[in-house]
């Protein structure tokens, strides 16, 4: 004889996947549904709906929540095996840490004085050093990324960066 368990207990496979995507999931949610409709203002006159200063805080927000489901449906449905987990943590040294921390003060600090390119080049060499990147061609990665980026957001996207000081 066979007896149906009327209380079907969903098995978590990855629970720190899960936990990961609800931890997501409550902020996207909160990012698409509170914040951005309450504090990114958009002008009265707008045109294109893609020039909205919404837009893309809209679609990063919808990506995450996205994505933070489908991070809890792999913890529910994919095993966990710490012997093959690519995941692991490694725990860096603190010297790259606190490289880390000074690239990110660097930026910050300086942005506004030097401008979005020239702290953008010096905080990606620096985040370049505290990580070994050995092969030399690759720094020349930390030049161009943070010049085809400020100008896709100043000349493209029409955000109002400071580019370099003494801009013409």
């Amino acid at each position: 004889m066979t007896t149906s368990d009327p209380k079907r207990r969903v098995k978590i496979k990855d629970a720190s996947d899960v936990i990961a995507g609800i931890a997501l999931l409550g902020f996207s949610a909160v990012l698409v549904f509170y914040l951005v409709p309450n504090y990114i203002n958009e002008p009265a006159i707008l045109q294109n709906p893609m020039m909205s200063p919404r837009w893309l805080p809209t679609i990063v927000g919808w990506l995450i929540l996205l994505f933070s489901i489908l991070l809890i449906f792999q913890g529910l449905l994919v095993e966990y095996s710490p012997g093959e987990d690519e995941r692991r943590i490694e725990k860096g040294s603190s010297l790259r840490f606190i490289m880390m921390i000074a690239s990110l003060a660097l930026y910050i600090g300086f942005f506004e004085t030097l401008g979005a390119i020239v702290c953008g080049i010096l905080a990606t060499v620096v985040l370049f050093v505290a990580h070994p990147v050995r092969t030399w061609w690759v720094y020349s990665m930390a030049f161009l990324f943070p010049i085809a980026v400020t100008l896709l957001f100043a000349e493209v996207m029409s955000v109002p960066l400071p580019i370099m000081p003494y801009w013409l």
